[in-house]
């Protein structure tokens, strides 16, 4: 793929550009992930699995390669957060409250950085670039899962 190309990915088509763009990336990705959830094919979570390594991996590879033109782990890169929020709904029951608590829990997570999710920063190029969100998306999940388990909407 040619830089802008991957500068396209790296920022959802743009939404990198604006302020606040990791927050309305992962807000974009909502609509994708409800759409997601209703197709008939999508009963079975591996779908969003699938999903959710593309994206990662993808995020991967355009960090790399967008990092000489923007510098490390720049702000313009918002994949990372489309796969942070995937990585938060992954085994969650299809419903919008879910959504959006699951949006708010990762934004959250992904903001504050708690337990060892700065760390993850470190890591070489878009490796780092992807994990932190990743490790804030684990997070999410793991309380939203909690969340599930004692609600039910």
């Amino acid at each position: 793929m040619n830089s802008t190309v991957n500068k396209l990915i790296a920022s959802i088509f743009g939404i990198g550009y604006v302020k606040g763009g990791g927050t309305l990336a992962a807000l974009v990705t909502c609509p994708f992930i409800y759409l997601l959830w209703l197709q008939p094919w999508a009963v079975n979570p591996i779908w969003l699995v699938l999903a959710t390594v593309v994206v990662t991996l993808l995020g991967v590879y355009v960090g790399d390669k967008v990092e000489p033109f923007w510098g490390k782990d720049s702000y313009r890169v918002v994949i990372d957060e489309v796969s942070g929020m995937m990585v938060t709904m992954l085994f969650v029951p299809a419903h919008i409250y879910y959504l959006l608590i699951g949006f708010v829990l990762f934004r959250f997570f992904d903001i504050v950085k708690p337990l060892g999710i700065r760390k993850m920063e470190a890591l070489k190029g878009g490796t780092g670039v992807m994990m932190d969100d990743v490790l804030a998306g684990v997070y999410g999940n793991i309380v939203l899962q909690v969340i599930v388990h004692f609600t039910k909407f």
